[in-house]
């Protein structure tokens, strides 16, 4: 009989290769590499507000509704630019956009952050502009030094 092992009985059994032991994880590294680099594209724009450099200060106070979604963040660049969110505005448009945006909040609160190096009469002009569309209250955002952090030192003994 041709074509049939003798031994197991004339049916024809395949030999089984050898079985791999450990996964193949280049595909899985290609994946993650990939996903890094999407994520690393995406992050710079999912900021809704425009950075700038903060004055530091060492008694800031946390301001947590300046990070929420809805919240009415105005931006003074070193350069004297204003920015309501990440949208760039003029001066004499400043208090009519500020305005609307607060007309329908119950809370009429507007945080404005300004570079440490732009003019002060911009900042203050900004400011009288953001007074003048009705804002209840004005928060100044900082950043604070992280010298001061740190505990104080304990106080002398006695001996």
């Amino acid at each position: 009989m041709a074509g049939t092992d003798q031994r197991s009985g004339g049916r024809y059994k395949p030999q089984v290769g050898s079985q791999m032991s450990s996964p193949n994880v280049i595909p899985m590294a290609d994946i993650m590499l990939v996903l890094l680099i999407i994520f690393m594209v995406v992050t710079p724009m999912l900021q809704k507000n425009k950075p700038v450099d903060m004055a530091r200060t060492n008694t800031a106070r946390d301001m947590q509704d300046a990070d929420k979604e809805d919240a009415v963040v105005v931006a003074v660049t070193r350069d004297g630019n204003i920015f309501i969110g990440n949208t760039q505005v003029q001066k004499a448009d400043l208090s009519g956009q500020v305005k609307d945006r607060i007309s329908n909040r119950v809370d009429k609160v507007v945080y404005l952050k300004s570079d440490a190096r732009a003019k002060y009469g911009d900042v203050v002009a900004v400011v009288d502009e953001i007074r003048s569309a009705g804002v209840d209250q004005l928060g100044l955002l900082t950043e604070r030094n992280e010298r001061a952090a740190q505990p104080p030192p304990p106080p002398p003994t006695g001996d």
